[in-house]
């Protein structure tokens, strides 16, 4: 039986994609629903590509709930530009996955949250790859989900290294800056998985060609999809040694927190506009001496992850 419920809060591009097969996959993990976000793309396609890949994986039993559509601060939402050449114009790479009949769920994902999170307390996972917009909400409208919620794992930030978007802000926390400072101010149990450790986790061709000889639609498609991001990376020089994995560490490091190691901080991020360092993951100088309720991974074990990862997404694509 799965130790865990999980909810996935998912702006589904690529590397969202992969979070999602190691979750339906991984023995320890009852995906109870998928919230979807802006971010990678609009909140409408993120939600209809969750709906396709679900239906892709044979996990239509799990619903799909529409999240926020833009941030805590703006009225609206616009693609950046370097989303949809890295993620590719509908956010999988351009890669036609059929489409799925289902629906989008009626509750709103915010209500969703909340009531698992008195439902299943110590149970729950709760983990967004995206921005932090939902979990503020959910905070702003039920704040005794900050200890409710077993814990919270989230894909962002960046404390060791340097952002992808600005020199100190990570494009997930670049987002909503102050929806995230909301949620490292007042979520317990929360654990970021930021660029520290996911830029360590690399993926090739090498193995997407093993996907590719399982033969069927799912490893094809599959393939093709991280096939895409892999030459967005070469191509933009991200890294031209592979891509990284960095929404799929962060699913495996709720299960499995030995994979990473991390430092007991707790976290702010800076909203402040004039310094020059709006939507830095930093630690706290007001909280030094508090009790500590949040860590960073600083450390993985790449190796292992990358191994491991491949033989999960072997399994269930095959």
């Amino acid at each position: 039986m799965p130790r865990y419920k999980m909810i996935l809060d998912l702006d589904t591009g690529i590397d969202d994609a992969l979070a999602l097969a190691y979750a339906v996959g991984h023995q320890d993990i009852d995906l109870i629903g998928i919230i979807a976000s802006y971010g990678n793309n609009l909140t409408d396609v993120t939600a209809q590509n969750s709906l396709d890949l679900l239906d892709l994986l044979g996990a239509s039993d799990v619903p799909v709930f529409y999240g926020a559509r833009h941030s805590t601060t703006t009225d609206d939402f616009s693609v950046m530009p370097v989303s949809k050449t890295i993620h590719g114009k509908n956010g999988v790479g351009d890669v036609a996955v059929p489409k799925s009949s289902r629906q989008v769920d009626a509750q709103s994902g915010i209500d969703f949250l909340i009531e698992a999170a008195h439902q299943y307390q110590d149970e729950l996972i709760y983990l967004p790859t995206g921005p932090l917009t939902n979990l503020a909400l959910a905070l702003e409208k039920d704040p005794a989900i900050a200890h409710l919620i077993g814990q919270t794992t989230l894909m962002g930030g960046a404390l060791t290294v340097p952002g992808n978007v600005t020199p100190f802000t990570e494009a997930n926390i670049n987002q909503d800056p102050e929806a995230a400072n909301t949620v490292f101010q007042q979520q317990e149990k929360l654990t970021m998985v930021g660029l520290d450790v996911t830029l360590r986790t690399l993926l090739t061709k090498k193995e997407t060609a093993e996907w590719r000889a399982l033969g069927n639609q799912k490893g094809q498609l599959y393939a093709d999809i991280m096939d895409y991001y892999i030459d967005a990376y070469y191509n933009l020089d991200i890294d031209k040694r592979g891509a990284a994995l960095h929404d799929p560490l962060a699913v495996a490091v709720a299960v499995q927190p030995d994979y990473i190691d991390t430092l007991p901080l707790n976290m702010k991020v800076t909203t402040d506009k004039v310094t020059g360092d709006y939507g830095r993951t930093i630690g706290d100088t007001e909280k030094l001496l508090d009790e500590t309720t949040s860590k960073a991974a600083i450390l993985v074990d790449q190796d292992r992850f990358v191994h491991d990862f491949q033989r999960m997404m072997l399994a269930v694509l095959a």
